[in-house]
């Protein structure tokens, strides 16, 4: 099969592969639509540190071709969600209820397991365990979640990572409460979730700040009640203004740079809430005033994956997009070929795009913004 390997810190190729043989609890999936979001644009890069040979692509959706011994809850036929984050229900975080953080992700001594080889013997790993960019998908059967919907595949697709943070983060993490001010930190695929979730949530006035006018023009589309350009004057001080100079009860950062991340937590007033949900490479810090945060009473909170528990909250939100609640059109910019990766990643790294989707094997189908 073929499939868009990072063979090397920066470097993405189109590759034949061989699926290795299904392992207990796995099981093959033939890829329906991939996203390609920031997440993805940073380990082609080699930011997170991923080992080549891996296959990017860490969230998907598809239809289970086969299973592999000791599967139960999914059958051969079954459209998936192919979630980003695995929950296997009997580690010390899914115990107490933080599934965000289960061991399947982040606790790996050895590494994440192969799930194909290459011509020359190399085995080759998966991105978020599931390796999206490819034709086919082995997966722990963990991470899917079965779904009947009339929806179409690029519409599922979106439902493995960006609904599930931009929704999670609005409903689960900030919990926020109808009436109340809410902020925006950027206006890529995950802003443009939070912003039609703070929507649906009752939110009074809803804040959208991105340097990019195209991005603003969608979140005004998504519900914004108002949108700002950080870079024409202080953002806090620009939220401050739209709000009596108090600040905001709620500010989501979706935006990455730690300096958006101060600003999202500042632009909060006494007793507010900051939801993170961004992240540069590994290392960077995030320095804060220490009488904001130690006595005026705000939290900050992580947002990983939205806290969901995938079969309780994915269900939910494929009915919001069924039913009209949720417009997946303001957060899709382009279909693509498994061949165009790197015109993807490139387009998405110069916000040309806000969310380019990969369909394996199809022709390109889009190209909005002279992509």
């Amino acid at each position: 099969m073929r499939a868009a390997v990072m063979t090397a810190a920066g470097r993405v190729e189109v590759l034949e592969v061989e699926l290795l043989p299904l392992a207990p609890g796995r099981i093959r999936v033939r890829t329906g639509a991939t996203p390609f979001c920031v997440t993805d644009v940073m380990n082609a890069d080699g930011v997170f540190g991923k080992v080549p040979p891996t296959i990017l692509g860490h969230a998907s959706m598809g239809v289970v071709e086969e299973l592999g011994p000791e599967v139960s809850g999914v059958r051969v036929g079954d459209r998936v969600v192919v979630h980003g984050t695995a929950e296997c229900g009997r580690c010390f975080y899914c115990a107490r209820g933080r599934a965000d953080q289960c061991s399947l992700i982040f606790d790996r001594p050895d590494g994440p397991p192969g799930v194909a080889r290459l011509p020359d013997g190399r085995i080759v790993t998966a991105a978020g365990n599931v390796g999206g960019y490819a034709e086919l998908m082995w997966v722990d059967a963990r991470q899917v979640v079965p779904v009947r919907s009339t929806l179409s595949d690029v519409e599922l697709g979106l439902l493995g990572c960006g609904v599930t943070t931009g929704l999670g983060s609005v409903f689960n993490v900030a919990a926020v409460v109808p009436g109340s001010d809410v902020a925006v930190v950027g206006c890529g695929q995950l802003g443009l979730w939070m912003i039609q979730a703070a929507r649906l949530a009752g939110a009074g006035q809803i804040i959208a700040l991105d340097p990019d006018a195209g991005r603003r023009e969608r979140a005004a589309k998504a519900g914004a009640t108002a949108t700002l350009d950080p870079d024409e004057a202080d953002p806090v001080e620009q939220v401050r203004a739209l709000t009596a100079g108090f600040g905001v009860t709620y500010a989501l950062e979706a935006a990455g740079p730690a300096l958006a991340q101060r600003q999202a937590i500042l632009m909060t007033h006494r007793g507010g809430t900051a939801v993170l949900t961004g992240c540069e490479p590994l290392g960077a810090e995030l320095n804060l005033p220490q009488v904001p945060m130690a006595l005026q009473g705000r939290a900050v909170l992580s947002s990983q994956n939205g806290r969901v528990r995938m079969h309780h909250d994915i269900p939910r939100y494929v009915r919001m997009l069924e039913d009209g609640r949720l417009d997946a059109s303001l957060v899709v910019s382009a279909e693509f070929a498994l061949e165009d990766v790197e015109r993807v990643r490139e387009a998405s790294r110069t916000h040309r795009v806000v969310t380019g989707v990969i369909v394996p094997g199809a022709a390109v189908r889009g190209g909005a913004g002279g992509v």
